[in-house]
């Protein structure tokens, strides 16, 4: 049986481990600071997926005020595929409605074809918009 739950400091390696497992970690990116960085703010938090008592996912979401956002959306391989991540997703978009956010984003790389179709799948469009960035 599956749930969801909002994760702790406990959860910290587990998660970090599924992210790692997906290969949602970048060396531009410490997965530590993002976790912490989630659990530390109102705005945003870790929701993780147990199946039976066994952490198989997890997803950093987040309000900016404007808009919700989802990050490190990550299903260990073997859970992949038969509805954990539609479910992830699920409660990550609630999480975002009892908000008050109006819409969700994402970002996928352009390269990574097979998470852009699942989330179209899901009703998610690909929007003809640039994400820039700096680093600090």
């Amino acid at each position: 049986m599956n749930s969801v739950r909002h994760a702790s400091r406990a959860d910290q390696s587990k998660v970090i481990e599924i992210w790692s497992e997906c290969g949602l970690v970048k060396p531009q990116n410490d997965p530590l600071d993002d976790f912490n960085l989630a659990l530390a703010t109102s705005t945003s938090t870790v929701l993780v997926l147990e199946n039976s008592g066994e952490m198989i996912g997890a997803v950093v979401v987040g309000f900016d005020g404007h808009r919700g956002w989802f990050y490190y959306l990550g299903i260990k391989p073997d859970f992949q595929n038969i509805g954990n991540g539609r479910t992830l997703v699920s409660a990550a978009e609630a999480w975002l409605i009892q908000q008050g956010a109006p819409k969700a984003m994402l970002m996928v790389r352009h390269a990574n074809s097979a998470v852009i179709e699942f989330y179209e799948k899901l009703g998610y469009n690909v929007e003809d918009t640039s994400v820039l960035g700096k680093r600090f």
